[in-house]
């Protein structure tokens, strides 16, 4: 297997298999293949292990549905781009060495990945976090590669440094770090400071990846450029304003 990043903005992450080797992603992802490379879409793969165990990675922020890219009869290709500017990042994940990812992060693994639902504290420290944020548990024995959006900034905790994150900014971090959601102090800081209630708390040991352009601020970014007319501007207004409040922490 041999992999090369193209491009720099909009980067293209290019994954060349010999006969017999494959790679597994979540269904969508596929920007184009060549002819020597089948499909096969399951609910198995990505940890599944039945309904139960595509259910937990769902919830985690996966798709129902994982496709497994094979090279049969001879070397093939299969290329996956962003969706939005951003950088590919390789991992390599052992049963000792599993991280946590942002819910869309995801991109693509070699088979043996894990995927499922992954709160470093608790389910109630994800819910008060706002509506949908979510962290995917990224496990198993295999090479991964993950997403993150803008510009990617790292930082190695050291045992009791904590860094406190916006929840968007929150790309990935290494199991070893502990995660809690902080409420910001004051109630003019909540009401006026426009930064959003709440704060990621990441805690030492371990390392952190942020990334720099979540995808609600780039969707409220471009909004007042969308033309819409009548009526569908008043909906269009408060359907992503809603979104935006609702996804301030995915």
């Amino acid at each position: 297997m041999q992999t090369q990043t193209l491009g720099t903005i909009m980067p293209v992450l290019e994954i060349t298999l010999d006969s017999g080797e494959s790679i597994v992603s979540e269904a969508g992802e596929l920007s184009w293949m060549t002819s020597a490379i089948e499909l096969t879409t399951s609910t198995q793969m990505g940890g599944g292990g039945g309904m139960f165990g595509a259910f937990k990675r769902m919830v985690g922020g996966s798709t129902l549905f994982m496709t497994e890219y094979k090279a049969q009869g001879g070397q093939g290709m299969v290329a996956f781009a962003t969706k939005v500017p951003g950088e590919f990042l390789p991992v390599d994940v052992t049963p000792g060495n599993f991280y946590m990812i942002h819910r869309h992060g995801f991109t693509c693994a070699t088979q043996g990945v894990e995927l499922s639902v992954g709160f470093q504290q608790s389910l109630g420290a994800g819910i008060f976090g706002g509506e949908g944020f979510r962290l995917q548990k990224l496990g198993g024995q295999c090479k991964a590669w993950i997403e993150l959006s803008g510009e990617v900034v790292t930082y190695d905790l050291k045992p009791g440094e904590t860094l406190r994150v916006h929840p968007g900014h929150v790309g990935m971090f290494e199991h070893t770090v502990s995660f809690e959601i902080t409420r910001i102090k004051g109630i003019k800081n909540m009401i006026f400071g426009a930064d959003g209630i709440f704060l990621a708390a990441l805690t030492g040991p371990g390392k952190v990846w942020l990334q720099s352009l979540p995808l609600p601020n780039l969707a409220h970014a471009i909004q007042p450029y969308i033309q819409v007319t009548g009526g569908e501007q008043a909906v269009g207004a408060g359907a992503v304003a809603g979104g935006i409040l609702r996804g301030l922490s995915k």
